[in-house]
């Protein structure tokens, strides 16, 4: 029977303002500096995930909540445009849209400062084991900053399991250092798709080559991002490499979230580790072209023209 999405995900609603420069540091002391530019944009991670999906052709539907601002006014029109079914996206009283400045050096360093906001709106309420159900994939990102899903994550991935559901998990980095919970979510995944900083902490391991293994022993599939080095991916004993594409790169912003996009449009589409992999690497790749999240992603014709090179 055909399913009514091949996507759902909890979305972290945010807006990025990207300060842009060769010298982004602040100073205190009620100091002045000039910076180069900056852009205003549609943030989350997982909201940047559901566009690039959207964008590749795979229905994506969103879920969780939006204040009752403008900012949530244009994320909601953001997500639409690139396709995202927003009808589950609850507009919230009380609540400001979440926020998130990040200083943007160029070379594609950032530090970023939060305001949570409505990007830790949803709860468990939000994916119920029917609408999990009606799906062929569960995304699951920014475990750490949402953290009033955090106590449901164990019964909707037992309803994905249970429904024949796949799984796939963007931990994000952990503001607090502590890493929990999700090695507890592992046994229950299909794709783990963590940068190498995050997997040397999920594993508690030094290298990267030893937190992939120790993370492939315990998840069918670990696709681990290195940045400008490309990534590389662990099913039991097969490892593969993919380079990055060399692009001229404007902004790194959400770079990781459209390569989680790429690798599951290619799991969903039939294609091997390896075909996945290079679908992730395009769309992670051509992401940076752009400032935002969002403006350099790929639709699924030009992935396909890059898949093969």
């Amino acid at each position: 029977m055909r399913k009514a999405y091949d996507v759902i995900v909890a979305l972290d609603t945010c807006i990025d303002m990207l300060l842009l420069g060769r010298d982004v540091v602040p100073e205190f002391g009620q100091k002045e500096k000039l910076i180069d530019g900056y852009t205003i944009t549609m943030g989350g991670s997982t909201c940047i995930f559901a566009c690039q999906a959207a964008k590749l052709g795979l229905t994506t539907a969103g879920v969780g909540a939006v204040g009752d601002d403008d900012f949530g006014r244009f994320i909601r029109s953001s997500l639409a445009r690139a396709g995202v079914d927003v009808s589950r996206l609850r507009t919230e009283l009380g609540i400001a849209t979440g926020m998130a400045f990040a200083l943007c050096k160029q070379g594609g360093d950032r530090a970023i400062l939060t305001c949570l906001g409505s990007a830790d709106a949803a709860t468990g309420g939000d994916l119920p084991e029917e609408l999990v159900a009606s799906s062929r994939h569960l995304h699951v990102g920014s475990y750490y900053l949402m953290r009033r899903l955090r106590s449901s994550y164990a019964s909707i991935l037992e309803a994905a399991r249970k429904n024949g559901v796949s799984v796939s998990l963007d931990p994000n980095w952990d503001p607090k250092e502590i890493w929990d919970g999700v090695p507890l979510l592992l046994p229950h995944l299909d794709i783990l798709l963590p940068n190498e900083n995050e997997a040397r902490a999920l594993a508690h391991d030094d290298t990267a080559a030893g937190a992939l293994e120790k993370l492939a022993a315990r998840v069918p599939m670990v696709a681990m991002k290195q940045g400008p080095r490309g990534a590389v991916l662990r099913k039991g004993r097969e490892i593969i490499h993919e380079p990055a594409l060399e692009v001229q790169v404007v902004d790194t912003v959400g770079a990781g979230d459209s390569f989680d996009a790429g690798f599951v449009w290619g799991f969903l589409s039939g294609l091997s580790p390896a075909e996945c992999l290079r679908a992730a690497s395009v769309c992670g790749s051509l992401s940076t072209r752009q400032a935002g999240g969002t403006a350099g992603q790929p639709d699924a014709a030009e992935l396909r023209s890059l898949m093969v090179g």
